[in-house]
C-alpha cells in the first residue's frame, strides 16, 4: 500500500517529488508545502487525501469528539482524526464507543463521530448505532471496508456484499438516515451536502460513511462546499394553532411531555402556569418541567408514579396536549386509562408519530418543532388558569431505620438526590433494569438535561459506557447508576483512566439480574437462573487505574458519595444492595393490568416484557 511518504530528487537543474512505500527507510516524510524547487519557487501544495478531506468536513460540521476502536483497515482515517482539532478517544470496545458518542451528543448538542475498522468493528458498533437512531442523536459513523480489487478474495476482515448484508448497513434505511460507501473522491462534495442537510434538520440524524482502505489515501482534487448548518424548523400553520387554542379552551387539559420537548422548557412552564394544566412526563423527559412544581403530577410509564393514575381517574382532563413523545410502551404501557374523553392533540416533528400508539383515540396531529409550536400557541392562548386547584403529587414513601447490613436502594437514591442531584451539576445516567426504575421513580430534577435514560433501545451497557461521552463532552462530572450485570457486560473504565475523564459509576451490586429475578419470581416461573457471582468492582477499578470505595452499610453512603464527587478522575462506588427490595413500578402495574396480566394489581412489578 502506498503511504504519503515523499522525498525530493535532485536532477541537477530541477527538483521533484516521488512517492514510495513506508517500508523504504531512506525516504524522509515531508509535507508537500515543505518542498521547494532549487530556484526558490514553491511547489503547489498537494491536494488532501480523502481521509484528510473527510476529517476537515467533520471539523466544519462542528464535531469536537470522536470515539472508536481503530484497526489496520482504518489506519489512514484514524491518523487524520488524531492529527485534527477533534479530540479522539480510543475506547476498549466499539459498542462502548458508540454509546459514548450518543451521550456526548446529548451533553453538548454537537454532532459526534464513531470510528471503527472493517468487519467486526462495524458489527460491534451496530447496537450503539441502533440506540443513536432510537434516541434521536446526531452521530456520524466512519468505518473501513475492503478495497475493490480485493473484494471476494477472502481479505482479512473482508467487508463486502460477500460477508455482510449491504442493505441496512451500507444503505439508508431503518438504521441509518444516510449511508454510503465512498468509492471515489469525486463523491465527497455530494456526501458533505447530504450530511450537512441531515444535521440541519430538527431531531436525530445518523450517517454512515464506509471508506475502502485504498480510497482513504487517494487524493481529493474537488473543491469541498461550504456547509450551512442553519436549522430548518417545522412550523405549524396559523389555522392549526387557532384550532388548538379552540380545543384547549373547551375545558381542563393535561400536558404530557416527552424528550422531544427538551428545548422548550421555558415556554412549557409559561403555558402550564397560564392555563393551570397538569403536567406529566415520560421517563426521558424528567426535569423539562420542574418536578417540584405544584402542577407536576409525575412520571408515566416504567418507574412512574401512581399519582399520575390518581390524577387521570379523579381529575380527568378533557383532552391531553402531547409534546414530543411517541407514547411507546415505556412511556404509556398503552394503558387506556391514559386516554382522556376527547383524546389528544399530539405535536411531533415526525408526522408518522401522532395517532399510532393510541390508534383508537381521537387525535388532532400537528407536525412541528415543539418550541416553535408552544411559542405560537402562547401568542394566542388566553390566561385561563383556575384558582386554587390542587393536583396529586408524586409519592415519597417514608424510609424507616434499619439495622440490616445491606443497603436499601431507596436509601441510596435519597443520598444521591442530596449529594449529586441537589449538590452538583453532574449529568446522571441510569442503566436499564432496576437501576432505571429506582432512579426514575425516586430522583427529582428541576431542569432539563441532567437526567438520561434509554427507552427506545434500552440496551444494557448504554449508561455504563455512555457516561464516558457525557463527562467528556460536558467537560464535567457525569454519574452512571448501573447494575452489576451491566457493569460486567461492558464498561469503559480503562478509557476513562487513560484520558482522566471524571466519570463516576454507582453500582447496585446484588449478584443477580434483579429485574429478571424479581419478575420471574412474581410470575411463578421457576428454573430460570438470574444469579451471578458477587463481584468486587473496586478491585477491578483499581486494577485498571481508577479509584473506588465499596459500601456495605447505609451509614457509609454519604461519605462515599462525597469522596466520589471530590475525585478528579474516574471513580467506582460499589454498593451492596438488598436484593429483596421490590423495585418501584406501581405505574407499570396499572399498565400490565390494562393488558390483561393477572395477579399484578397490588404487587410491585419490575419486569420489562411480560
Amino acid at each position: 500500500m502506498t503511504e504519503n511518504y515523499t522525498r525530493p530528487i535532485d536532477t541537477g537543474s530541477n527538483s521533484y517529488v516521488v512517492e514510495a512505500t513506508a517500508a523504504d527507510p531512506t525516504y524522509a516524510y515531508l509535507e508537500p508545502e515543505e518542498l521547494a524547487v532549487d530556484d526558490g519557487a514553491a511547489i503547489a501544495p498537494e491536494p488532501p487525501t480523502v481521509a484528510k478531506a473527510v476529517v476537515s468536513m467533520l471539523e466544519e460540521l462542528g464535531v469536537k469528539c470522536a470515539f472508536g476502536v481503530a484497526g489496520g483497515a482504518m489506519a489512514t482515517v484514524w491518523g487524520a482524526l488524531s492529527n485534527s482539532s477533534i479530540q479522539v478517544l480510543n475506547c476498549r470496545h466499539e459498542s462502548g464507543a458508540a454509546f459514548s458518542a450518543v451521550e456526548a451528543y446529548f451533553a453538548n448538542s454537537r454532532p459526534t463521530v464513531i470510528f471503527t475498522t472493517a468487519g467486526p468493528g462495524i458489527t460491534n458498533a451496530l447496537t450503539g448505532l441502533f440506540a443513536a437512531r432510537g434516541e434521536g442523536a446526531k452521530v456520524i459513523f466512519l468505518s473501513a471496508c475492503t478495497s475493490a480489487p480485493q473484494r471476494g478474495k477472502w481479505a482479512i476482515q473482508e467487508t463486502t456484499a460477500h460477508t455482510l448484508p449491504v442493505e441496512g448497513i451500507f444503505t439508508s434505511g431503518a438504521l441509518f438516515n444516510y449511508a454510503t460507501i465512498v468509492d471515489n473522491a469525486a463523491q465527497l462534495p455530494q456526501i458533505f451536502r447530504r450530511i450537512a442537510l441531515g444535521l440541519s434538520q430538527p431531531g436525530g440524524f445518523v450517517a454512515h460513511l464506509s471508506i475502502p482502505t485504498a480510497v482513504q489515501t487517494s487524493l481529493c482534487e474537488q473543491d469541498l462546499p461550504s456547509l450551512d448548518l442553519a436549522h430548518s424548523w417545522a412550523t405549524p400553520s396559523k389555522e392549526a394553532i387557532a384550532h388548538c387554542v379552540g380545543l384547549l379552551s373547551q375545558g381542563p387539559f393535561a400536558i404530557w411531555l416527552g424528550f422531544g420537548a427538551s428545548g422548550a422548557a421555558k415556554e412549557i412552564l409559561e403555558l402550564a402556569e397560564r392555563t393551570g394544566a397538569a403536567v406529566m412526563s415520560s421517563p426521558r423527559a424528567k426535569g423539562i418541567f420542574p418536578e417540584d412544581h405544584p402542577q407536576y403530577v409525575g412520571v408515566t410509564g416504567l418507574g412512574g408514579h401512581a399519582s399520575v393514575m390518581t390524577y387521570m381517574q379523579e381529575q380527568t382532563p378533557l383532552r391531553t396536549l402531547v409534546l414530543g413523545t411517541r407514547l411507546g410502551e415505556p412511556t404509556s404501557f398503552w394503558s387506556k386509562a391514559m386516554v382522556p374523553p376527547n383524546g389528544f392533540i399530539h405535536v411531533d416533528i415526525d408526522p408518522q408519530v401522532p395517532g399510532v400508539a393510541y390508534h383508537d383515540a381521537e387525535t388532532y396531529p400537528v407536525q412541528s418543532d415543539i418550541g416553535v409550536f408552544v411559542r405560537s400557541l402562547l401568542e394566542k392562548m388566553p390566561n385561563i388558569a383556575p384558582a386554587n386547584i390542587t393536583y396529586p403529587r408524586p409519592e415519597r414513601e417514608q424510609i424507616a431505620d434499619s439495622a440490616d447490613n445491606l443497603v436499601r436502594p431507596e436509601v441510596l437514591m435519597q443520598a444521591i438526590q442530596s449529594a449529586i442531584v441537589d449538590g452538583s451539576d453532574a449529568i446522571i445516567l441510569a442503566e436499564s433494569g432496576n437501576s432505571f426504575t429506582w432512579s426514575t421513580h425516586l430522583l427529582r430534577f428541576a431542569q432539563a438535561g441532567r437526567y438520561r435514560v434509554s427507552t427506545g433501545v434500552g440496551s444494557m451497557g448504554h449508561a455504563v459506557t455512555g457516561v464516558l461521552g457525557a463527562a467528556q463532552a460536558s467537560k464535567g462530572k457525569a454519574v452512571a447508576i448501573v447494575g452489576d450485570g451491566a457493569m460486567l457486560m461492558n464498561n469503559e473504565i480503562s478509557t476513562a483512566v487513560k484520558y482522566q475523564v471524571p466519570a463516576i459509576w454507582i453500582v447496585l451490586n446484588d449478584a443477580r439480574y434483579n429485574m429478571c429475578y424479581q419478575g420471574m419470581k412474581l410470575l411463578g416461573l421457576t428454573g430460570a437462573d438470574a444469579l451471578i457471582p458477587e463481584t468486587d468492582f473496586v478491585t477491578i477499578a483499581r486494577g485498571m487505574g481508577a479509584d473506588g470505595i465499596r459500601v456495605t452499610k447505609e451509614a457509609d453512603i454519604k461519605a462515599a458519595l462525597a469522596k466520589a464527587i471530590a475525585s478528579e478522575g474516574p471513580f467506582v462506588l460499589d454498593v451492596l444492595i438488598d436484593p429483596t427490595r421490590p423495585a418501584p413500578s406501581k405505574g407499570r402495574n396499572q399498565g400490565l393490568a390494562a393488558q390483561g396480566i393477572k395477579g399484578t394489581t397490588h404487587k410491585q412489578v419490575s419486569f420489562p416484557l411480560v
